[in-house]
């Protein structure tokens, strides 16, 4: 019987352990997609326990914890203490066999903490009070404690085109050797469902960038000046979380007719909602391509499907699903259309649904064109699909029908300071595969063909990311 997460955990084959152990494991990390936030950097944040670095804000355990019976209280309450919290989640910990909570959590502590026990009901109390001693009494225990624990190099985080990036320019100037470098996420300037939700947003835009908005010419501009101001402090990245893609047929006048009536506090047809959300994906993505960027699509959720736990608690509590959508059609009229204009930036492709990956793998190719390798990604499988199963299939489709040795690799998409073994449990999937392909005879490994499999493992763990963004 193999043990249970040993130096060889997920290398089933001699060679896998090699290429992990002397190519994958000394890269160091750049995480170019994540939530962290930025506060937290900038002024080393100090954790209170455990329980707030591991649970808060964390629904990938929230949801396992309500699967298992655990009352909302101990997820999300606020009449609970700490342990209670805790001690809900080691109960639960035992029955995520098979899940990838599992993995993550004691990789998480091995990793972070230097703790080789299983966490369960009779060892939760003395993990609970390690891990909080550590957390308390060792100066390297802190937001950017962890972050240098696992090699950062580079983090691309989430923010607004309103956030004054107060705390990117705290963090630059405070000479930290790990770079923070902000990401645009335009999301809001798409929101016209309610019509004073987006009023409000465009005021707090014209607040923020100086233009007075009174028409969508000016909404524009207030947009690409803040565009240009993230730009000025080292953004190189767009992310649009976006249900699917939009590539409706518009014209100008009908945008500023739609931009006018729902500033007026109108509410818009389906039709209209369509045709701005076009409109706006099209000119972000003009914007990322005169500035150089990369533009990345996270689609395919189905968001707060429960609505009476998102009017009590609010989005990203742990609701959402996988959504099926038909989105090859707009996927690829909206790319063909800033390719015939010549700005098609470099893009990487997210999707939610396992079953469209082979439909991204082939899009890829589509709209390669030779000034950039792997111009158009295929990115890692995420949320749902950022385990073993998720990671081997995006990368079995890619490898089919595109070029997995010029994949950017992994990313945390993560809220917390302890997701970056992630990066590690990736790397590790990543060395089976090749390895399970070299020790079955479909790979070569001799001579230059073993030179080019060990730099391909170093470049999609860093090189790749390092060279496709400029950092």
């Amino acid at each position: 019987m193999k043990q249970f997460m040993d130096e060889n955990f997920l290398l089933q084959t001699e060679t896998a352990q090699k290429l992990y152990h002397e190519h994958a494991k000394k890269m160091p990390i750049i995480d170019y997609h994540c939530h962290l936030i930025p506060q937290m950097v900038a002024e080393d944040y100090k954790f209170k326990s455990i329980t707030e670095i591991w649970l808060g804000g964390d629904h990938y355990k929230w949801r396992a914890m309500r699967s298992n019976g655990v009352n909302e209280r101990f997820c999300t309450g606020k009449d609970t203490t700490d342990w209670e919290k805790f001690e809900k989640w080691a109960e639960t910990v035992p029955y995520t066999f098979r899940n990838p909570l599992y993995h993550w959590t004691h990789l998480e502590l091995k990793t972070a903490f230097g703790i080789n026990k299983l966490l369960n009901p009779e060892t939760a109390k003395e993990i609970f009070d390690e891990c909080n001693d550590k957390l308390q009494n060792d100066p390297n225990y802190t937001a950017r404690g962890f972050m240098r624990r696992y090699n950062v190099k580079v983090v691309c985080t989430t923010d607004d085109p309103v956030d004054d990036l107060r705390w990117h320019k705290m963090t630059k100037e405070s000479g930290f050797e790990i770079r923070m470098i902000p990401a645009w996420r335009p999301d809001k300037t798409m929101a016209v469902e309610v019509p004073s939700e987006f009023r409000a947003y465009v005021e707090k835009l014209s607040e923020v960038s100086g233009v007075k908005i009174s028409n969508f010419k000016d909404f524009m501009d207030a947009i690409q000046k803040r565009h240009d101001f993230f730009a000025s402090m080292g953004s190189k990245l767009s992310d649009h979380g976006i249900e699917e893609f939009y590539a409706e047929d518009y014209t100008e006048a009908e945008i500023d007719a739609i931009f006018n009536k729902v500033y007026g506090g109108k509410e818009l047809t389906n039709e209209e909602i369509l045709k701005f959300k076009s409109a706006m994906l099209i000119k972000h993505a003009e914007m990322d391509y005169e500035a150089g960027w990369t533009q990345q699509y996270h689609y395919g959720a189905i968001r707060n499907n429960n609505t009476k736990m998102f009017k009590l608690l609010g989005p990203d509590t742990g609701f959402d699903s996988i959504g099926e959508f038909t989105t090859a059609k707009k996927m690829s009229k909206f790319l063909d259309k800033l390719n015939t204009e010549g700005k098609l930036a470099k893009t990487i492709l997210y999707c939610l649904n396992p079953s469209a990956n082979e439909v991204i793998a082939t899009m890829l190719g589509n709209f390669q064109d030779g000034s950039v390798a792997g111009k158009i990604q295929f990115g890692s499988g995420w949320w749902f699909l950022d385990q073993k199963d998720g990671m081997e299939k995006q990368m079995n489709a890619l490898s089919l029908l595109g070029l997995l040795s010029r994949f950017v690799g992994m990313l945390t998409d993560s809220r917390s300071f302890l997701s970056y073994p992630r990066h590690e449990y990736f790397r590790r999937t990543l060395c089976n595969l090749l390895g399970n392909d070299i020790e079955n005879g479909m790979i070569p490994y001799t001579g230059y063909e073993e030179k080019r499999v060990n730099q391909m493992v170093e470049d999609i763990c860093y090189n790749n990311a390092n060279n496709f963004f400029n950092f």
